[in-house]
């Protein structure tokens, strides 16, 4: 089974939003977006403590889903611009973020997330099992 990473900006969101997540012929992959904050450019780690806490604990279950996953790692941004209460990503109804990370389960039939975890709980391995049985 394999994880596919997609990464994108809020500049080209969209563009792999609607390749990889609006169509229903998704072949039985796991469809997961991750919502970070960007790297910092003079290490791989984020601006976000909890981002580089949750990072791994993420990735390591996926690797043992068992199941093909697909994942689009979404960068809010540096921290003024994830700070913006107009962020794209704060006022978009379908994310509703408000906070960082943000692990969501989409459900592509309904054009929704089918579960979320929020910033204080996307690093519990027990909360991120419950997520991925949802689908």
């Amino acid at each position: 089974m394999k994880v596919e990473k997609v990464d994108a900006t809020v500049a080209d969101f969209d563009a792999h939003f609607e390749k990889l997540f609006a169509a229903d012929d998704d072949g039985g992959k796991v469809k997961l977006l991750l919502f970070l904050a960007d790297r910092e450019p003079s290490s791989s780690l984020t601006w976000c403590p909890d981002c580089n806490v949750a990072e791994p604990v993420i990735y390591e279950k996926l690797e043992s889903l068992g199941k093909d996953v697909v994942l689009l790692r979404a960068f809010v941004g540096d921290k003024p611009t994830w700070r913006d209460p107009a962020h794209p990503w704060r006022v978009d109804p379908r994310f509703g973020l408000k906070g960082v990370p943000t692990l969501l389960l989409w459900d592509a039939s309904k054009g929704a997330a089918k579960g979320r975890l929020e910033d204080d709980e996307a690093n519990v391995a027990d909360k991120i099992d419950a997520l991925l049985l949802l689908d």
